[in-house]
């Protein structure tokens, strides 16, 4: 449920301008570069499948932590080969950065609006 008020024209338009300078920053034009070479990589796809696959199937043994030695080495080859894969750590890399940009805009937000952004955010937030 929305407890918000409307947000009025001069707040959607800042929100709008801010989003738009966002767009035009060298992080998030890095990010959408990376995220379009993630798309169209078969072998990074085909190895982040993979380690989908395996750690759903290996979901319930390893909340136990009984996984075998043997299943634990399989996994840890798939994430091994996801992170080192070239296409892959250039989107890690170009994903950092942006958030690192966004953490930065909402601490200058939070400091002008004296309002915590990344309190507002939680944990798992965008902040």
């Amino acid at each position: 449920m929305n407890t918000l008020p409307p947000l009025s024209v001069t707040t959607t338009q800042a929100a709008r301008n801010l989003a738009a300078a966002l767009s035009e920053t060298p992080e998030f034009q890095a990010f959408e570069q990376a995220s379009q070479a993630l798309r169209a990589d078969p072998t990074a796809g085909l190895a982040i499948r993979a380690l989908q696959a395996k750690q759903q199937a290996l979901r319930a043994v390893l909340a136990l932590g009984a996984a075998s030695p043997d299943e634990q080495a399989e996994l840890a080859e798939l994430e091994r080969a996801v992170r080192e894969h070239p296409v892959v750590g250039a989107y890690a890399r170009a994903e950092g950065g942006l958030t690192a940009l966004c953490q930065t805009v909402g601490d200058v937000l939070s400091d002008h609006t004296g309002l915590n952004f990344a309190a507002a955010c939680g944990a798992g937030g965008c902040c």
